[in-house]
C-alpha cells in the first residue's frame, strides 16, 4: 500500500513526545497549551478546522479514530514520537485528568505497556461474531447511524490481523474511547506491513465510510494488539488472581462486562472510590454471550 507523502511542516522529527489528535468538529481549546506537541489530523473539513496555534492535516472524514491512529503509524513509522498519546478531540466524556497530568502519566509508560486513563475503567470484549447492537440500548447512539457493515466478523478480523493465530480468546480487554499511551518500540513491535495491512483491511477500500463497523472493532482491538500478555485471555484459565494488574487498570479476565439490556452507557467509573457497577471476573462456567 502507497503511503500519503503529505506531512505537517510544524512536526518535529523523531519528537521526545507526541499527542496524535483525531478531530472532527470539537473544540481544541483544552489542547491549546500543548499545541506544540500535537499532531492534529482533522476530519471535519475547511469550515471545522481548527484555527491557529494548531496546525493541523486534512484527512478525509473516514474510519473513526482508528484510521486517524493507523494512518499516523503508517505514515510516520520511521520517525514516531518516543511516546505518543493518543486521543480524540473531546476526551471529558472519558477522562478526568487535566493533559499536564496525562502528559506525566504518558510519560512514565514502559516499553510494552499501553498507559490509560481512567474514569472509565477497561472494559470486555467477546463478541467474536460480531456485537449485537439490538441487545445494548445504551449503544443506541451508534447503532442508529448509517453504517458501512463488514463482511467478516470481528473473530476473523482478530485472528487474521491482529494475533495471527488460529484460535480466538475468550475476551480481551479495551480502553473505552481509545485514549492511550505507547512508546515506539511498542509499536514498532510490529512491521510497517503489519499496520499497512491493517489500514487496509479495517478503513480504506469498501470500509472507507464515516462509521464502518471496523472503527468499533478496531477501538477494541488496540490493547490486545500491542500487550496479547495482559490484554488477551485465551482461555478461561488465563484468569489474574488479582482485580488489578501493576498498572492500576483492571486485571486480565476482570474486565467490566457491560449488561445486556443496559440503557444508559455508565461503564464502570474509577474516581478513587467503589465501583459504582461491579465487574464479574470470567468463570470456568461462563461463555460469551
Amino acid at each position: 500500500m502507497a503511503r500519503d507523502i503529505r506531512m505537517n511542516p510544524a512536526r518535529q522529527t523523531n519528537p521526545a513526545f507526541e499527542i496524535v489528535v483525531s478531530h472532527y468538529n470539537e473544540d481544541l481549546t483544552w489542547l491549546k497549551e500543548h499545541s506544540a506537541e500535537c499532531c492534529v489530523y482533522s476530519k471535519g473539513g475547511e469550515k471545522n478546522t481548527p484555527g491557529l496555534p494548531f496546525t493541523s492535516t486534512p484527512l478525509p472524514n473516514i474510519g473513526r479514530e482508528g484510521h486517524t491512529f493507523l494512518y499516523h503509524i503508517v505514515n510516520h513509522y520511521e520517525n514516531l514520537a518516543e511516546v505518543t498519546l493518543f486521543v480524540q478531540g473531546r476526551i471529558d466524556d472519558h477522562v478526568d485528568m487535566t493533559l499536564a497530568e496525562m502528559k506525566a502519566k504518558a510519560r512514565t509508560t514502559a516499553a510494552g505497556q499501553v498507559t490509560t486513563y481512567p474514569f472509565r475503567e477497561l472494559e470486555l470484549f467477546e463478541h467474536w461474531e460480531g456485537i449485537p447492537w439490538d441487545k445494548y440500548p445504551c449503544w443506541k447512539r451508534w447503532s442508529s447511524m448509517a453504517t458501512q457493515k463488514m463482511p467478516d466478523t470481528p473473530g476473523v478480523l482478530f485472528q487474521k490481523y491482529i494475533s495471527e493465530s488460529d484460535r480466538l480468546p475468550v475476551a480481551i480487554g479495551f480502553a473505552p474511547g481509545a485514549i492511550f499511551a505507547v512508546k515506539k518500540e511498542t509499536i514498532m513491535s510490529h512491521s510497517l506491513a503489519f499496520y499497512e495491512r491493517l489500514l487496509q483491511k479495517m478503513f480504506l477500500g469498501e470500509m472507507a465510510h464515516v462509521n464502518p463497523e471496523t472503527g468499533h472493532y478496531m477501538e477494541r482491538f488496540w490493547l490486545a494488539l500491542f500487550n496479547p500478555a495482559e490484554y488477551v485471555q485465551w482461555d478461561h484459565a488465563d484468569l489474574s488472581n488479582a482485580e488489578r494488574n501493576k498498572d492500576g487498570q483492571l486485571a486480565k479476565g476482570r474486565w467490566y462486562r457491560t449488561p445486556m439490556g443496559s440503557g444508559v452507557d455508565l461503564g464502570a467509573m474509577r474516581r478513587g472510590e467503589e465501583l459504582d457497577s461491579p465487574m464479574s471476573a470470567i468463570s470456568p462456567a461462563a461463555g460469551s454471550s
